[in-house]
C-alpha cells in the first residue's frame, strides 16, 4: 500500500521538543528502544509485525515544502530551525526482530540510533506501525490456534477503522497463517488471489434465493461458494446442492457452501451431511459471522463440521485487546546511558540485546536481555536491518515472516499457547546489563540532588 512521506503525521510535542534541540545545539547521538511495557490480558507472547511498513516509512521519511510552510504558519518556530526541517532525512541505523519473531513484555521490538532530533521526529510513527500490525497480528494467530489446523481467511476489511488498519489486518493475519483475504487491495501487494462469495443483498437483489445461486454459479464456474442462509439455511442448503449437480454436469465443482448465522453447529453438520450424501465430500463448509479465537475453540469443541472460518470484526479490530502497551524510550544519548526511574516504569539504559535459548525438547527455555556487544549462548534475536537511512539487505516479505513464525510457534511451550490463563515467558537481563542499570540509576539520582 502506498505510504506518503508521513513526517507530520506525528504529535505536535516532537516538533516543539526538536525545536527546542536544535536552538541549544543538542543533536548529539541518540538510541530510542521500542518495547511492551506488559502483554494485554490473555496473551502468552507477541508476535512481531510492522517492520516492512517501519522501515519504508524511514527510508521516505522528510517533511515536504507545503508542510514546513504550514509549520512557518503557526508562527511558533525560527526560521533556521524550519530550514532544517526542510533538508532533515533519516540516517540513522535499527536494530529490530525480524518480522514473525515471538516476544515477550520488556523485549525491545526495535531499537532506532540517530541524531536526536531525527530519533524523536520518527517516533509517533515507528510506535503507531509496530502497535497496529502486532496487535492484529497477536490476534490473527490466537485465531489459527483455535482453527486447529482449519482453514482461516480475513474477512475483516469493513468494520477495520480505515484503510490502513485494513491492510494491516490482511497482511498481518498472513504472517499469522490465514490463507487469504477479501481485502482486494491487500491481495494484489501480497501477490495472493483474493477470496469471497456474496452478501445476502446479492440473493435479496434477485428475490429467488435458487437464480442467484445460478447466477452466481454460470458466471464464476470455477469459484462458486453460496451463502445459503439468507431466509432459510436448511432450503438454503437443498439448493446449493442442486447448483453442485449443474455445475458437475459441465464438468465443475461446487467449491463451498457458507453459513454466517444461527447454530454454527448444528447447521454445519447438517450441511456436511447433506453434501456427503449427495457425493460432495470436496465441497468445504465456511463459517462465519463475529468470530474470533474464543468462538471459534467453542464450534470446534462441540463438533462443528467446519473446513474453513471467515474471521472478521473481532479479528480485525483486536477486540478483546485493541493496542499494545508500547513505550519508546530514551536509552543513551551522547554517549551517556540515560533511563526513567518513575515507580512501576523503570526502563533499561544502553543500546541492547535478545539472546533465545531452548531447552532440550527444543522448547523456547527464556531470553536474556543484555548490552549489544556482549556475547552469550543462545540465538541473538535483534538484527540490524537499517544504517545510513538504508536497509542493510532488502526487506523480507511476508512470507518468509509466515515461515518464521510457524518455527517459533511451533518451539513455545504450551502455557504460553493457551487462549485462557496463558503464562507468557519472561527475560533475564545479563549481569552486564545490570550493573550499567545501577550505575546509571545512582548517576541520574545524584544530578537530581544536586539540582534539588
Amino acid at each position: 500500500m502506498s505510504e506518503s512521506y508521513a513526517a507530520l503525521h506525528t504529535d505536535f510535542y516532537q516538533i516543539t521538543m526538536a525545536a527546542v534541540y536544535h536552538r541549544r545545539g543538542m543533536n548529539g547521538r541518540a538510541t530510542f528502544s521500542l518495547f511492551p511495557h506488559d502483554l494485554p490480558a490473555q496473551r502468552g507472547y507477541i508476535l512481531a509485525a510492522g517492520l516492512a511498513d517501519a522501515l519504508k516509512f524511514l527510508s521516505e521519511f522528510r517533511f515536504t515544502p507545503e508542510e514546513v510552510d504550514y509549520l512557518g504558519s503557526l508562527n511558533r518556530f525560527e526560521q533556521s530551525f524550519l530550514d532544517m526541517l526542510a533538508g532533515l532525512r533519516f540516517s540513522g541505523e535499527v536494530w529490530a526482530l525480524p518480522e514473525g519473531t515471538v516476544c515477550f513484555a520488556g523485549e525491545p521490538l526495535l531499537e532506532v540510533t540517530a541524531p536526536l532530533i531525527e530519533a524523536q521526529l520518527v517516533e509517533t510513527r515507528l510506535i503507531q506501525l509496530i502497535n497496529l500490525h502486532s496487535t492484529l497480528a497477536s490476534k490473527a494467530a490466537r485465531c489459527v490456534q483455535a482453527a486447529d489446523g482449519r482453514t482461516c481467511v480475513d474477512f475483516s476489511l469493513r468494520r477495520t477503522q480505515g484503510r490502513e488498519a485494513g491492510w494491516a489486518a490482511a497482511r498481518s493475519s498472513a504472517i499469522a497463517g490465514f490463507t487469504g483475504t477479501s481485502n482486494v487491495e491487500a491481495s494484489q501487494a501480497l501477490g495472493t488471489t483474493p477470496v469471497g462469495t456474496m452478501a445476502h443483498a446479492f440473493v435479496e437483489a434477485f428475490g429467488d434465493e435458487l437464480a442467484s445461486f445460478r447466477a452466481f454459479a454460470e458466471t464464476f464456474p470455477e469459484g462458486t461458494v453460496l451463502l445459503v442462509d439468507t431466509y432459510d439455511s436448511v432450503e438454503g442448503l437443498h439448493q446449493a446442492v442442486q447448483i453442485a449437480g449443474e455445475l458437475r454436469e459441465k464438468g465443475k465443482r461446487l467449491v463451498g457452501v457458507r453459513l454466517d448465522s444461527g447454530d454454527l453447529v448444528g447447521m454445519s453438520r447438517q450441511a456436511r451431511q447433506m453434501l456427503d450424501a449427495a457425493g460432495l465430500e470436496e465441497t468445504r463448509v465456511v463459517v462465519s459471522g463475529s468470530l474470533d479465537e474464543f468462538r471459534m475453540a467453542e464450534l470446534v469443541s462441540q463438533g462443528a463440521m467446519v473446513d474453513v472460518f471467515g474471521v472478521g470484526t473481532k479479528m480485525g479490530s483486536s477486540a478483546d485487546a485493541p493496542y499494545l502497551d508500547l513505550a519508546y524510550k530514551l536509552v543513551t544519548y551522547d554517549g551517556r546511558p540515560t533511563l526513567k526511574l518513575s515507580t512501576g516504569k523503570e526502563t533499561w539504559a544502553c543500546p541492547k540485546q535478545l539472546w533465545r535459548t531452548l531447552d532440550q525438547d527444543g522448547r523456547i527455555a527464556g531470553d536474556v536481555l543484555g548490552l549489544r556487544g556482549e556475547t552469550f549462548s543462545g540465538e541473538p534475536l535483534l538484527k540490524q536491518v537499517m544504517t545510513g537511512g538504508k536497509p542493510v539487505d532488502p526487506v523480507p516479505g511476508w512470507r518468509e515472516a509466515q515461515r518464521r513464525f510457524s518455527e517459533q510457534k511451533a518451539a513455545l511451550p504450551e502455557a504460553c499457547l493457551r487462549l485462557l490463563d496463558p503464562r507468557p515467558l519472561g527475560i533475564t537481563p545479563s549481569e552486564e546489563l545490570r550493573k550499567v542499570q545501577q550505575k546509571a540509576r545512582q548517576a541520574a539520582l545524584r544530578r537530581v540532588k544536586l539540582r534539588s
